[in-house]
């Protein structure tokens, strides 16, 4: 049948109704119909009896074959129609090798073919099927890919986004060590530089004295030598004066000689005084700001227990009848230190030993005592805790506090004017967290012994004695 496209219809009445494809040597046959030369051979092959045509089935004389050269290059025009057609519509869609339209598709080569491709031997024992329903089938097969491909891409997306994110967290990380280590070790700097320049002090200050004695012997010696030296001189004078001049006086001349006596210099030691031993450690540095710290009874909860020195307390068994003045706290389990400090710098160490629970750190004076305390910065309280295992900071939310080493001792250093509260842990000299704000008014030590579930942290917090090296800029 006839298409609308004339491109098609012509290559309709240029194909072959036997192979279906250009006729290759056309010949008519005596019913005016066409074939390729040896399709209709091969239809006729074997016969001895009448023949008739493949196509309306009439009876004709098998050997008039007349070729038909005006059908050959009307097949030649419809195969150059055919090429320009799909080279226009942008289509590699003609068998270079036959230069015919690619209509079939070889399942066992991947490949486009053309009929003519299909019917040799390179393809004739293959699977093939219209290009049309293989471009579908694997359109079907290729959607399905690109389903599982983007499932993959978005988990890729996702994981990459994690790994991305703790990329970033852990460089967090980084930086705020490396600043936590440069502050540390620029505090260190800062009280090194003033423990050399009391010790320089220290130093000029012996050498002084020590040399101002030494001079003074020197100078005594010096006199003594020139007195000897004047009465030898004159002894020698005396020896060669005559008889009557020797004798004259020469009796309290040998009694001046007699009662000369050597003294002997004043003993100084030239042993340096000072041992200039100086702390590469943070504590041994940090200890000379120790300050004498002791609870203040006044502000302790009614469930605590003070020792009598007000070193240690712990929680009580029973709330105790205790004046409900207004320096006391009463809903929170904790007491301050005596001592309050408006400058400077302060350190003191706590035990904590085995304890499940507890809070240490400093807080404002004016802070309310009555009710629920909220401790965190904003209220006037920089405190560090352990509770359920845990350590943390009271910074506002709460943060972890990583403590490779359990701390049986716990040391709090203030410095007032430069704004920083630093805990360390004792136990392992390394530092634990620096809390870094703006102070005003006074602030005094905060102690919380913590809750006591199960007897399990029954023993006191304990303040520790003060180095004997202590005494360095103190807080006032």
């Amino acid at each position: 049948m006839a298409t609308e496209n004339p491109v098609e219809s012509l290559q309709e009445e240029a194909t072959c109704p036997i192979c279906l494809e250009y006729f290759k040597d056309p010949v008519i046959i005596d019913c005016g119909h066409h074939f390729c030369r040896a399709c209709i051979a091969q239809c006729w092959e074997g016969s001895n009896t009448d023949i008739s045509c493949p196509q309306c089935r009439e009876t004709v004389q098998q050997g008039n074959l007349r070729p038909n050269r005006r059908l050959a290059n009307v097949v030649e025009i419809a195969k150059r129609l055919s090429l320009q057609a799909a080279k226009e519509a942008g289509e590699e869609r003609v068998c270079r090798k036959h230069q015919e339209t690619l209509k079939l598709f070889c399942e066992e080569d991947q490949t486009p073919i053309c009929v003519v491709c299909d019917r040799s031997r390179a393809h004739r024992a293959h699977t093939v099927v219209p290009i049309e329903e293989a471009a579908q089938e694997y359109e079907v097969k290729l959607q399905g890919a690109l389903g599982s491909l983007r499932k993959e891409l978005e988990e890729a997306l996702a994981v990459t986004s994690k790994e991305e994110k703790k990329t970033t967290e852990w460089q967090g990380k980084v930086k705020n060590k490396r600043k936590m280590i440069a502050g540390e070790f620029n505090k260190l700097h800062t009280l090194l530089r003033e423990e050399e320049q009391l010790l320089l002090q220290s130093l000029e200050e012996e050498e002084r004295e020590t040399l101002q004695r030494l001079r003074e012997n020197v100078t005594k010696l010096s006199q003594q030598s020139s007195s000897l030296q004047q009465l030898i001189t004159e002894l020698e004078k005396k020896c060669q004066q005559p008889v009557i001049e020797l004798l004259k006086d020469v009796k309290s001349t040998l009694s001046r000689s007699e009662n000369v006596k050597l003294q002997e210099p004043e003993a100084v030691s030239t042993d340096l005084k000072n041992v200039y031993k100086i702390s590469l450690h943070m504590r041994e540095a940090l200890q000379r700001f120790g300050v004498d710290v002791t609870l203040d009874p006044d502000t302790a909860n009614p469930n605590l227990v003070l020792s009598e020195d007000r070193k240690r307390v712990r929680l009580g068994d029973k709330r105790q009848d205790l004046p409900n003045n207004p320096e006391r706290f009463d809903g929170c389990v904790c007491v301050l230190g005596a001592e309050g400090f408006v400058g400077g710098r302060c350190y003191w160490e706590m035990e904590v030993g085995d304890k499940t629970g507890w809070a240490l750190g400093v807080c404002r004076e004016s802070v309310s005592r009555k009710g629920k305390v909220t401790a965190t910065p904003g209220n006037g309280y920089w405190v560090v805790w352990l509770e359920e295992g845990e350590y943390k900071v009271n910074t506002s939310p709460p943060a972890p506090l990583p403590v490779s080493v359990r701390p049986s001792q716990v040391g709090i250093f203030l410095d007032y004017e430069v704004g920083e509260v630093s805990f360390y842990n004792v136990t392992d000299r390394s530092h634990l967290f620096t809390f870094t704000d703006t102070f005003s008014g006074k602030l005094r030590p905060y102690f919380y012994p913590g809750l006591n579930p199960g007897v399990t942290n029954a023993a006191p917090l304990i303040i520790c004695p003060v180095p004997a090296q202590a005494g360095g800029n103190l807080c006032p």
